[in-house]
């Protein structure tokens, strides 16, 4: 389904976020995480670079908030050829946002296009022109490969009615654009999301406006249940129990209870929301702890009255500090747990601390000190091993050489600085 996104718009210079007019650095994570649990649908980061050091810099930002952060990144700024375009997508952005205003980047669109795919690349357009101009380079910019046309500035009736009949979509970043604005424009043409700063301020919840555009008939990606919560199955109490687990690693935080209001809240805010039994009253985890938990997803059980909670865990999720609540353990029997994540991160962790604290006699330590070039040359030889073992009916043989060419791999990992994270968020990404 197309959602009307809301987009924050932020600047990064010198390593550092700014909004627009306004003087205060923010750390650009910790500001991205935030629109993100807010609940805005992307963010659009404008690079400001003037050396090849502080453009670096900056992508490596750009890195830092892909890997922290769930949200996807619009990203435009310092183009100047195609290897630029290049370095903004491997950093992980969604989009990369070419500007009219430099002639290069014209010619640069049908390229990157090609490229990358139409769906990587969207247009800045900044020149005061008159509405058939306006549709004219809509058109151009359509026919050179983007898919997305960015303008700064309100449309007017005209010009909105006449975009319906373009196939571009349209990201609207003004900043005088009201919520008003947004309804009338979606009623009549393509549009893709907005950017503004009138209703996307630090003192309004983006949940929020997306309820309030939810009801003014706006296609918004707000949580909807696919259940009413009098289908569900309750205990003696009204209740039904929560069994909450964090979403990427699965591990199981917590027990709690909602009712039907609380419930409504969570759906409503994105925010997880129980009923206390002790204290008879409604509670949003976090609210006076800071340690918030943002919903990623709810499921229900098959008796319909349990439901599961996935969740995005700021802090600590029991009440003494611990991560889980579920940290005293009363019996256990020993068993091999292949979980292949553990089993990696395991594997790699070893690798890791045999870099940081050499063994001597260490086939690793041994790699480590003869430098990349050795490693490069392992990793080549193995991955040759498996082709050569593909050929015998054997897989045993095939297994051997695969176990045998993912440790080489993960020993360039370390050599490298790449996580398993780092590639697992590449995997997803693709």
């Amino acid at each position: 389904m197309n959602y009307c996104n809301l987009i924050p718009r932020i600047i990064i210079k010198d390593g550092k976020a700014f909004r627009k007019d306004d003087s205060t650095a923010y750390d650009a994570v910790e500001l991205c995480e935030k629109f993100e649990n807010d609940g805005a649908d992307e963010v659009y980061i404008f690079e400001i670079s003037s050396t090849d050091e502080e453009h670096e810099t900056n992508i490596g930002i750009i890195k830092e908030i892909v890997a922290e952060c769930d949200i996807q990144i619009l990203l435009g700024g310092n183009v100047k050829r195609l290897e630029d375009v290049k370095k903004y997508l491997y950093a992980g952005a969604k989009m990369v946002i070419l500007e009219d205003s430099k002639e290069s980047n014209r010619e640069l669109v049908n390229e990157a296009s090609e490229r990358f795919g139409a769906d990587k690349v969207a247009v800045l357009f900044e020149r005061k022109c008159s509405d058939e101009e306006l549709c004219k380079a809509a058109n151009f910019y359509f026919d050179e490969g983007a898919t997305l046309f960015v303008i700064s500035d309100k449309l007017s009736d005209e010009a909105a009615n006449n975009f319906a009949e373009i196939n571009i979509d349209l990201l609207l970043i003004n900043d005088e654009i009201t919520k008003e604005d947004i309804v009338k424009y979606c009623k009549v043409t393509n549009i893709y999301g907005f950017t503004s700063n009138a209703i996307l301020s630090d003192t309004q919840e983006i949940m929020n406006i997306k309820q309030e555009l939810k009801k003014d008939g706006v296609d918004v990606n707000v949580f909807e249940s696919k259940m009413n919560f009098s289908e569900f199955k309750l205990n003696s109490d009204g209740l039904i129990p929560v069994v909450v687990q964090d979403y990427k690693t699965n591990e199981v935080l917590m027990l709690a209870y909602m009712n039907e209001e609380a419930f409504d809240n969570t759906i409503k805010t994105g925010r997880m929301t129980y009923y206390s039994r002790s204290r008879k009253e409604l509670w949003i985890k976090g609210l006076t702890s800071g340690h918030y938990q943002y919903v990623k997803s709810l499921s229900i059980d098959c008796d319909n009255d349990t439901l599961l909670a996935k969740v995005k865990q700021i802090g600590a999720a029991c009440h003494t500090g611990k991560r889980s609540c579920f940290y005293t353990e009363l019996v256990k029997k020993e068993y091999d747990d292949a979980n292949p994540l553990m089993v990696f991160e395991e594997v790699f962790n070893v690798i890791k601390d045999r870099k940081a604290n050499p063994k001597e006699g260490s086939y690793t330590n041994y790699l480590f000190d003869k430098g990349i070039d050795k490693i490069l040359k392992k990793v080549g030889e193995e991955a040759t091993e498996i082709v050569i073992a593909a050929k015998n009916p054997d897989k045993e043989e095939i297994k051997y050489e695969i176990s045998d060419f993912l440790y080489h791999v993960m020993v360039l990992m370390a050599e490298k600085e790449v996580s398993w994270e780092d590639i697992t968020r590449e995997l997803a990404r693709r």
